[in-house]
């Protein structure tokens, strides 16, 4: 294969954003992207709940915070520009008993110093917004939206071509050799690839690709599956638009929520399970040397132990319809099994330290040949534009 100046590993929504900005930046680069899979945006770009998040949980001045808030705009900007169907629905954060008023005050006070607006409103205000929703008090958040984001990343792809750069499918990196002044690059089916530098947005396996371009990060990927359901053609009226709880500071994960999707229907959930593999999408997906890695690192032993109660909780809710339909309940007590037919799963690529902690912001590794993404959980698909001009700042400060 002929030699390129950059590649960059993942074809997700990150990475063709990052190739894209790094064209415009640099328009005579030789830019290729690699993705194992035979498409783009295959796992977590295609496999969230198409939410254009506005900005209100992540802490003022970090990564997420800042990242969510441009990138967003540049989303919608880009979906505008290419005909890319999105809607700004908003969305009602909803506290149901006394407890959660305090933590509901609390994420209206980040909202604002991130700059989101957002409104305290009554029971009676909800009901107007959300009839079927239950609840004492809520925020609504009216700039938040929804977009498919695989459709975003198909976009993508086609400029980055149009625009003279490479994507090679099917490219399963499983080694990288320093050669000289660059890098090689192989494949699975003994395809090479000579470069200059690389660019790792490889999402689910973006730890080992650290490892294999020489960075000895003690930082592990562990995978965490969401399940959901969806409300069933007759039942659609119970969610007008987007319907979140109040998070649980305890619990690292959001809770289920309610979410209208732009090509119609309504998600239901998502619970978060241990995935049995970095590609697990049910039960029956199970890859052995992934869960042994997982299982043998101390850091996630550290994070189990710690939210082992709140686990059980999730495979109860896994494998019971209807404990999800009573976690449902709390937003919306009307709903019954009825109302619920099987949806889709994503899997989650979440980076965890050998404490025990999850990496909440997201997270960059670089060294002399090669810049690393190790940590970009949701926001990453509404802040993929602010993030690939992160990683194009990193790349001209140190490579150009």
């Amino acid at each position: 294969m002929s030699h390129a100046d950059v590649v960059i590993v993942g074809g997700g929504i990150v990475g063709l954003a990052t190739g894209l900005k790094l064209r415009t930046r640099y328009p005579d680069l030789r830019i290729t992207l690699i993705e194992a899979e035979s498409a783009v945006g295959t796992h977590q770009s295609g496999h969230n709940s198409g939410v254009l998040h506005s900005g209100i949980y992540y802490k003022p001045g970090s990564k997420k915070a800042t990242c969510c808030r441009a990138g967003k705009l540049e989303m919608e900007e880009f979906c505008t520009a290419h005909s890319i169907a999105w809607d700004k629905c908003g969305k009602v954060v909803v506290a149901t008993s006394e407890t959660e008023l305090s933590r509901l005050d609390n994420i209206a006070e980040r909202a604002g110093l991130n700059g989101v607006h957002c409104e305290r409103i009554n029971s009676d205000q909800l009901r107007e917004l959300e009839p079927a929703a239950a609840g004492i008090s809520a925020l609504h958040v009216p700039e938040t939206g929804i977009v498919n984001y695989r459709s975003v990343c198909q976009k993508m792809a086609q400029l980055l071509l149009a625009e003279g750069s490479r994507i090679e499918l099917d490219f399963e990196l499983v080694d990288i050799q320093h050669v000289g002044d660059g890098l090689e690059l192989r494949g699975k089916k003994g395809h090479k690839i000579p470069c200059g530098k690389l660019i790792n947005c490889g999402g689910l396996q973006s730890d080992r690709i650290c490892k294999m371009a020489g960075i000895d990060t003690n930082l592990k990927v562990v995978p965490f599956r969401g399940e959901y359901y969806e409300l069933a053609p007759t039942s659609q009226s119970l969610c007008r638009n987007l319907i979140y709880p109040v998070p649980d500071p305890s619990f690292p994960f959001l809770g289920v929520h309610f979410t209208r999707m732009i090509d119609g229907g309504v998600e239901c959930g998502p619970n978060a399970v241990l995935a049995l593999a970095r590609d697990g999408y049910s039960w029956r997906d199970v890859n052995l040397n992934d869960l042994t890695a997982t299982l043998a690192f101390r850091g996630f032993r550290k994070l189990a132990a710690k939210h082992w109660r709140m686990g059980l909780g999730e495979i109860h809710r896994s494998i019971s319809k209807q404990a999800f339909v009573n976690a449902l309940q709390k937003l919306i007590p009307s709903i019954k099994p009825s109302d619920l037919v099987a949806g889709r799963a994503g899997v989650r690529a979440q980076t965890v330290t050998p404490t025990g902690e999850l990496v909440d912001d997201f997270l960059f590794e670089a060294n002399h040949h090669s810049i690393h993404v190790l940590n970009a959980p949701s926001p990453a698909a509404t802040a993929s534009l602010a993030i690939a001009n992160h990683i194009v700042d990193r790349f001209a400060d140190q490579f150009r």
